[in-house]
């Protein structure tokens, strides 16, 4: 056994448990102390800072700065006494992880000592450098300038001793370089039509919020075996490995008991969590050995987007301690099961009202349909786009493999639902309806609660799915920032809610009531959307068949995938709701086609290195062995037993020289492939190289690799193999 890998097995059988020393006091004693929340601000600001800041948080109205020094006054009191000595703007940008540049508050004073300073400047905006994140063009290197303000509907948290305080991250010529911006647009945008067609159903609705639940699925794996495969820890993912003997076949492992040492993981950042106000509530064994799954409430959504990225980060930090590490790559093993993070969409009313939930009488039953009507659409007219806003390289591995759904974008919304749309579309006559008419309707929809409770399944192939009161997005990656989905979905419905608002107040016009223009509005809607109703199985060959009859795309293909950002008909509708303009979508295209095309590079020269490097000198060593063993055969045998005892050998000679020479031929010609799309100007043209000439390799040259670990000496094999990586004791 090599060296490395004797010492990594070592290490893991040696290791003591790991103590989690967390105190006995309750959740609600000490959840949410490192956050600056209401109830801290209330104690720390003057009454006028604290009405400010919150009108400006339910508003969004504007701060003047003899305020913010206030604010900043009383959030450094309040950080100091937490521990802290430094503060940061923690911003989101397009590389998909979280940024940070910490000050420290104290400064010199000029006559040898230091001060604490921190005031309203410092606070509002800083100033990082926008043309060393990931910008699309929108910025040169000798265009530096970019700029993080201050974000108060997300309040500030110490971690480490260092305030923190979410921000967005925008060019000095306005565009947005984060994921945040677009999501609080899509958010007001939202808002403002949502609240228009609510006050059909209810005068008193003035604010509609998006929710957002997210469920965030990950791989622990340990330490010594993460640092004793180059591939995971390069990738994130296993670029070669034959399938386990034993992987998620028996169904053992989903709602097992949680092995110790996991649980005391568990305990670590849940606990961590819980102080920064992250109101994390589940958590339990996912499908596949070492897969795991933690889910918070509901929040509202900029809110919880933040809080994934701030969990997913505490979760690494925790895991360390812990000797863990976490893979959220989207299928670090292949054969068994991927990680997804499913959210959870819905939308509430400031008048305490969840419009995707049935409720009492026939009226709120018709905002709860007219809701669902109109996501039905949103997601109809915008399948491309929501697909768009999912694709990552990790996710072209998850989507349509061990129970993640397909690429097909398609709604599951459950017999009893679509029946109540099949009642609403054969009642309505296009014509004023008589009284029995109305009264019969009225009466079907008064019985959605009682057909709806504990009536409707759930599907796990289906990528959007209703599930009794919201919509679940099954199709995000583990990996992925929550806000890409949120803004396509966001925006599409708001663009679909001020179609149905003006379609149902022209037919108004025209004297027809407005329940009635509601109604037959909605049927149009219901005959217009039904082709991405689904209710089956996702993975059949037959669906695949007839979500091309019905005009569905099926794209399975990032590069194909991610041109929808810059259709026109989005790019339009961006522009004309105010959440991104042309110059940011097609940056971000520009961003997601080199970051995928980087990732499948990166993957391609690490898979080179190790066959090259690793596995051949492998399979070359234990080769020699064999012939060595044959040659002591040829020396004792005579010909006749020699023929009859060495066949096995020579026979597995042969298929080791063939594996290496296909290993040696296609790592060759992979190389020789990603050399000629380095040379590629366009990036667009790059990725698809990357995607169609390059990729392919990395399965057959894995092919061949797999096959070797089978026959070489478990002793003499390089890397830990399946079967010790994926069961956690």
């Amino acid at each position: 056994m090599p060296i490395f890998r004797f010492k990594a097995m070592e290490t893991l059988l040696n290791r003591s448990k790991i103590p989690v020393g967390l105190d006995s006091v309750k959740t609600s004693e000490y959840f949410g102390i490192n956050v600056f929340n209401d109830k801290t601000m209330k104690s720390y600001l003057s009454k006028e800072a604290y009405k400010a800041v919150s009108l400006s948080i339910e508003d969004g109205v504007r701060l003047d700065r003899r305020i913010a020094n206030q604010i900043a006054t009383g959030m450094k009191a309040w950080a100091m006494e937490r521990g802290a000595t430094h503060y940061t703007h923690w911003f989101q940008p397009l590389n998909g992880a979280t940024a940070e540049k910490h000050d420290a508050f104290h400064e010199p004073s000029g006559n040898g000592e230091v001060i604490q300073n921190f005031d309203g400047d410092l606070l509002v905006q800083q100033e990082p450098d926008a043309s060393s994140f990931p910008n699309g063009g929108i910025r040169n290197t000798f265009e530096a300038r970019g700029y993080t303000a201050w974000d108060p509907t997300s309040p500030a948290f110490v971690i480490d001793r260092t305030l923190c305080i979410p921000t967005i991250f925008v060019a000095y010529t306005g565009e947005a370089l984060d994921f945040k911006t677009p999501l609080i647009k899509s958010s007001a945008v939202l808002d403002k039509a949502a609240t228009k067609v609510a006050k059909f159903f209810d005068k008193s609705v003035n604010k509609v919020h998006t929710t957002l639940g997210w469920e965030q699925e990950y791989f622990l794996i340990d330490e010594a075996l993460y640092y004793a495969r180059p591939d995971i820890m390069l990738t994130g993912r296993t670029l070669m490995g034959h399938s386990s003997p034993k992987n998620q076949q028996l169904e053992d492992h989903y709602f097992g008991a949680i092995p110790d040492r996991v649980q005391d993981f568990m305990y670590d950042f849940e606990h961590e969590a819980l102080k920064l106000g992250i109101p994390v509530k589940t958590r339990h064994n996912e499908v596949a050995p070492n897969q795991f799954e933690c889910a918070p409430v509901f929040e509202e959504v900029n809110l919880a987007v933040d809080h994934n990225q701030l969990i997913m980060a505490t979760m690494e930090k925790i895991a360390i301690k812990h000797k863990f590490r976490i893979l959220y790559h989207e299928k670090p093993f292949a054969g068994i099961n991927g990680s997804g993070k499913h959210n959870n969409w819905s939308l509430a009313t400031d008048t305490g009202v969840n419009l995707l939930s049935p409720g009492k009488n026939p009226k709120s039953n018709l905002s709860f349909l007219t809701f669902v009507i109109n996501t039905l659409k949103a997601v109809h007219d915008n399948a491309d786009l929501l697909r768009a806003s999912i694709s990552t390289a990790g996710n072209e591995h998850r989507l349509g493999a061990n129970e993640a759904p397909p690429a097909i974008i398609s709604v599951f919304l459950g017999q009893h639902l679509n029946k109540m749309l099949d009642i609403i579309e054969n009642s309505v006559s296009g014509k004023k309806m008589s009284p029995d008419q109305k009264t019969e309707l009225k009466m079907d929809i008064g019985k959605i609660p009682e057909i709806l409770l504990d009536n409707t399944d759930r599907n796990r192939t289906s990528p959007f799915a209703f599930t009794g009161n919201r919509f679940e997005f099954r199709a995000v990656g583990s990996a992925l920032n929550c806000s890409s989905p949120m803004v396509a979905l966001n925006t599409s419905m708001a663009n679909q809610l001020e179609k149905f608002y003006n379609d149902v107040e022209a037919l108004v016009k025209k004297k027809i009531k407005r329940d009635e223009a509601i109604f037959q509005v909605l049927k149009k809607y219901i005959g217009l959307s039904r082709n991405v109703i689904f209710e089956g199985n996702g993975y059949s060959d037959e669906w695949l068949k007839e979500a091309e009859k019905r005009g569905l795309s099926n794209i399975t293909d990032t590069p194909l995938a991610l041109k929808a950002f810059i259709g026109e008909s989005n790019i339009n509708m961006f522009e004309k709701m105010h959440v991104l303009s042309r110059r940011e979508l097609e940056a971000r295209y520009e961003i997601r086609m080199e970051t995928y095309m980087k990732k499948i590079q990166i993957e391609s020269r690490v898979l080179g290195d190790l066959a090259i490097n690793h596995i051949i000198p492998t399979a070359i060593n234990y080769q020699n062995i064999l012939i060595k063993n044959v040659k002591g055969m040829r020396d004792l045998l005579d010909n006749e037993e020699f023929d009859r005892q060495a066949g096995l050998q020579l026979q597995t000679l042969k298929k080791i020289s063939s594996h290496i020479s296909n290993i040696n031929e296609k790592v060759k010609l992979m190389i020789d492939s990603r050399k000629k799309a380095n040379k590629i100007k366009d990036f667009t043209k790059q990725a698809t190289a990357y995607s169609q000439d390059i990729k392919p390799y990395l399965n057959d040259i894995r092919y061949h690799i797999d096959k070797l670990e089978l026959i070489v000496d478990d002793e003499l094999w390089v890397m830990p193999k399946y079967r010790e990586m994926l069961f956690i004791s």
